[in-house]
């Protein structure tokens, strides 16, 4: 894989090139320039982060699988080590995403047959009994 360029905060909050919009997230630099138009949330989502930060909104949100796969195309470069954070992202980040096996396994919670047929027992037992 080729190297990403290095940058520091300082350059992506000044960077004011038309055809860049550079956003940091979990110590990745990308610009997304390309996808404002497509962002299922509105360019303003994007442009309001701008030069910024945006990874604990980014976490707040949520993403799809397909998101963060998408995502991987934008990225052109990494902080500089000193002004990493070094934050992983937010468990909920991406619905049963565990960074430290880096792949997309299934989430905690109950199917959907089972909550139905979990309720369907009870008022059965509640008419029965």
């Amino acid at each position: 894989m080729a190297e990403k360029r290095v940058f520091t905060r300082s350059e992506v909050a000044k960077n004011d090139d038309r055809d860049k919009a550079l956003i940091i997230l979990h110590d990745k630099v990308y610009n997304v320039h390309s996808f404002l138009n497509e962002h299922p949330g509105g360019e303003e989502v994007l442009l309001d982060h701008k030069g910024q930060d945006g990874s604990e909104d980014f976490d707040d949100v949520g993403h799809s699988k397909d998101a963060m796969e998408l995502m991987k195309t934008y990225q052109v470069g990494v902080l500089a080590e000193s002004e990493r954070t070094n934050k992983s992202p937010k468990k909920g980040w991406v619905a049963g995403y565990t960074k430290n096996a880096e792949k997309y396994v299934q989430g905690p919670g109950v199917p959907f047959y089972l909550l139905v047929g979990g309720i369907a027992l009870l008022v059965g037992l509640y008419f029965y009994v």
